[in-house]
C-alpha cells in the first residue's frame, strides 16, 4: 500500500486541527492541556486512507508565534504542504511566517484549504492567499473551500490531496536512511520510541542504525499505528529501540545508516532571501532549522549569497540539503539555505573567503566531476556521504586506489612532484638511484602507497618516465647512476655477453672500481642480478641457464651444470640454487635436479 505525509502549515485557530479531525476522524491533539485551552501546542499526527488507497498521514503543527520552532520541525522533512487558511480573518501575520518557512525549505508542492467557509464570503481570503502563496517555492496550487464541522468539501478536498500526493516522485527505497526523530517517548514492557518522518531509505526490524554516534538495535516497527516488519519513506514510522534510555534522545536527533552520513563541524552554503526578498545582513549567530532540529549556528560570511556556518552540535547533513535560518530575537525567518560542501577546506590566507565564494558560485555544486575537481582527492566513501550520486561517483574520471579517487590534474601534479624529488635524491645519493616508495608518497601529499603505485601506474599509461622497481621510483632505467658506474658497468655487459655464467672475479671488480655499494646500486638499477654475496650476472642469465640445462635432457647433477653452463662452481651452485629458489627447477633427489616443465 503507497503512503504519502502531508504537513499542515498556517496561522493560529484557523482550523487546522479541526480539519484534520474530520479527514481522519482521530484526534491530533494529544495532551489533555491542547484539548482543554483548544490550542494546538505540540506537533499531531493522525492519517486516512484517500480514495485512491494512498494512506496518507498528517503532521499537524502549532499555528502560535511561540511554536514556529515546533511547526519547523515537523514541516521540515515532509515534502507536501497543506496551507490552511481562514475564510473569516484571511491572511494573518503566522500564515506569513509559515510560508517564509516553507519557502526557505524550498518545499515545491502544497494545497491551499480555505477554511470556516460558512462564516463568511471565501473569495477575499483566496485571493489574497492564492496571490502570497505564488511568490513561495509552491507557486500555483490547487485551492479547496470547505467546512469542516458540516462535512462540505472535504471529499473534493480528499480527491485534490489525492491529485497532490500522486505528484510526488518515488523516493529511493535503497537511499542511506536519516530519520529525524520529532518525538520520544517510552512504553511499559517496550522501552524507548521514536517517531519521525522517514523521507526515503528503507527501515527493517533487527536493523542497526547510527544515534548520536552509537548503535542502536531496531526492536519493533510501527507505521499508522500498526506494527510493520519494515517501512520504505516517504512514512511515518515509529520505532523501538532496543536498550536506550529515553534521556539518550530527543527531539532533532536523528537515526541514521551507520558510516553513511558525516556530520560537520561547519559546512558551506548557498543563501538566499525569503520568497524573493533581498538578502539583508545575518547575525553572527541565528538558529537553523533542518529536519526536526533546531541548532544555534555562527555565520561566517564568504561573499554575496554565501557562508560558511559553524553549528553548536554536529548534524548530519548532505550536499543540496534545505534549511531554515531564523532570528529568534526578531521572530522572523531570515533565509533559506542549501548545503554546498560538508568538507569544505580551511580558510587561512587573506581573501581566501572570497575566493570561496566565487568558488561556490561556480555551477554544478554536488556533481561527481567538479567536487572531485575542487578537492583534488578525495574517499569514494566521502563522495557518498556528501550525497554525490553512486552512479557518478562510477563514471567519473579518477586515478582509484585503496578507497581514493584522484583528480586526472592532481594526479599529474603528483607525478611532476616525484620526478623532481627523484632526480633530487639520485643528485644526492648517486649510488642508490630510486626514491622509496614512502618518500615518493609524502612529497606528492597522496594518502597511501597504493595511490601512488596507481597514480605512477596511469602515468605509465600516459608516457610519462617513472618507473616502480622494488619499491622504489626511477626515472628509467639506469638512469641516476654516476658516469663511472654506468661506464663500468658497460665493460662489465659486454663480458657478460660473452661469458654469461662466467662472474667477475674480486680482481676484475676492482679494476672496474665496482665495489659493494657499486654492485648494490647496479642490482637496484635493474643492471645485475646478485645470485650470492659478490656474485652477480646480467638478469636474463637464469632463463639463459634454463635454456643451456634443457640440451642435457633429463636429470642433471651440479657438476653436468657446471659444465653445460661452462662456469666455475663459484658460480654454479648458487645458480642452480637460485633455479630451485625460483621454481625453475626441483630437486629428484639428493644429488639429481631437473627442470619443473620436464618433472
Amino acid at each position: 500500500m503507497t503512503s504519502r505525509v502531508i504537513a499542515t502549515a498556517g496561522h493560529v485557530d484557523h482550523g487546522k486541527s479541526t480539519l484534520v479531525r474530520a479527514l481522519t476522524g482521530m484526534e491530533p491533539d494529544r495532551l489533555a492541556e491542547e484539548r482543554r485551552r483548544g490550542l494546538t501546542i505540540d506537533l499531531g499526527f493522525a492519517w486516512t486512507r484517500l480514495p485512491s488507497g494512498t494512506d496518507l498521514a498528517f503532521v499537524d503543527v502549532p499555528g502560535h508565534e511561540r511554536f514556529v520552532t515546533t511547526m519547523l520541525a515537523g514541516a521540515g522533512p515532509v515534502p507536501t504542504v497543506l496551507v490552511v487558511v481562514a475564510a473569516d480573518e484571511g491572511w494573518m501575520p503566522q500564515s506569513r511566517e509559515h510560508l517564509d518557512a516553507i519557502d526557505a525549505l524550498g518545499v515545491p508542492r502544497g494545497l491551499l484549504v480555505i477554511t470556516r467557509c460558512d462564516l463568511l464570503d471565501p473569495e477575499p481570503a483566496r485571493e489574497d492567499a492564492l496571490a502570497e502563496i505564488a511568490t513561495s517555492s509552491l507557486g500555483t496550487v490547487g485551492v479547496v473551500e470547505v467546512c469542516a464541522p458540516r462535512g462540505q468539501g472535504l471529499d473534493a478536498l480528499r480527491a485534490a490531496l489525492d491529485d497532490l500526493v500522486a505528484s510526488v516522485p518515488e523516493p529511493d527505497p535503497a537511499a542511506d536512511v536519516r530519520l529525524w526523530v520529532d518525538r520520544a517517548f517510552t512504553i511499559r514492557g517496550a522501552g524507548t520510541v521514536v517517531t519521525g518522518t522517514l523521507g526515503a531509505g528503507t527501515i527493517r526490524v533487527g536493523d542497526e542504525l547510527e544515534l548520536g554516534g552509537r548503535t542502536v538495535h531496531v526492536r519493533g516497527l510501527q507505521s499508522l499505528g500498526e506494527p510493520v516488519p519494515s517501512v520504505t519513506g516517504v512514512a511515518r514510522v515509529a520505532v523501538n529501540l532496543r536498550g536506550v534510555p529515553r534521556e539518550q534522545v530527543a527531539r532533532g536527533d536523528a537515526l541514521l545508516t551507520p558510516g553513511a552520513w558525516l556530520a560537520p563541524a561547519e559546512f558551506d552554503v548557498a543563501l538566499r532571501g525569503v520568497r524573493g526578498a533581498e538578502l539583508g545582513p545575518l547575525p553572527r549567530e541565528v538558529v537553523l532549522h533542518v529536519g526536526s532540529a533546531a541548532v544555534a549556528v555562527r555565520v561566517r560570511p564568504l561573499g554575496p549569497g554565501y557562508a560558511r556556518l559553524r553549528p553548536s552540535r554536529p548534524l548530519p547533513l548532505r550536499i543540496g540539503d534545505r534549511a531554515v535560518l531564523r532570528d529568534p530575537g526578531r521572530r522572523a525567518v531570515v533565509a533559506g539555505l542549501e548545503v554546498l560542501d560538508v568538507l569544505p577546506p580551511v580558510l587561512r590566507r587573506r581573501g581566501a573567503a572570497a575566493r570561496r565564494a566565487a568558488e561556490l558560485a561556480e555551477p554544478g555544486a554536488g556533481t561527481a566531476e567538479v567536487e572531485l575537481g575542487r578537492r583534488g582527492i578525495v574517499r569514494e566513501a566521502d563522495l557518498v556521504a556528501m550525497g554525490v550520486p553512486r552512479a557518478e561517483i562510477d563514471a567519473v574520471p579518477a586515478v582509484r586506489a585503496d578507497g581514493w579517487l584522484v583528480a586526472p590534474a592532481r594526479a599529474r601534479a603528483g607525478v611532476s612532484a616525484i620526478v623532481a624529488a627523484v632526480r633530487d635524491h639520485d643528485a644526492a645519493e648517486p649510488l642508490e638511484p630510486g626514491l622509496p616508495l614512502e618518500a615518493a608518497r609524502r612529497c606528492a601529499d597522496l594518502p597511501t602507497t597504493g595511490v601512488v603505485t596507481a597514480v605512477l601506474a596511469a602515468a605509465q599509461a600516459g608516457g610519462v618516465v617513472p618507473q616502480l622497481r622494488d619499491g622504489r621510483v626511477h626515472l628509467g632505467r639506469g638512469r641516476g647512476l654516476p658516469e663511472r658506474v654506468r661506464a663500468a658497468m658497460e665493460e662489465l655487459r659486454a663480458d657478460l655477453v660473452a661469458h654469461p655464467f662466467r662472474a667477475p672475479e674480486a680482481d676484475r671488480l676492482a679494476e672496474l672500481g665496482l665495489g659493494p655499494r657499486e654492485l648494490a646500486a647496479l642490482v637496484r638499477a635493474g643492471e645485475l642480478i646478485a645470485i650470492a654475496d659478490g656474485v652477480v650476472l646480467l638478469p636474463d642469465a637464469p632463463d639463459r641457464a634454463v635454456e643451456v640445462l634443457r640440451g642435457i635432457g633429463g636429470g642433471f647433477t651440479l657438476s653436468e651444470a657446471r659444465q653445460a653452463l661452462g662456469t666455475t662452481r663459484r658460480v654454479a651452485v648458487p645458480l642452480v640454487e637460485h633455479l630451485a629458489r625460483t621454481g625453475r627447477t626441483v630437486r629428484e633427489d639428493d644429488v639429481t635436479h631437473r627442470l619443473r616443465d620436464e618433472a
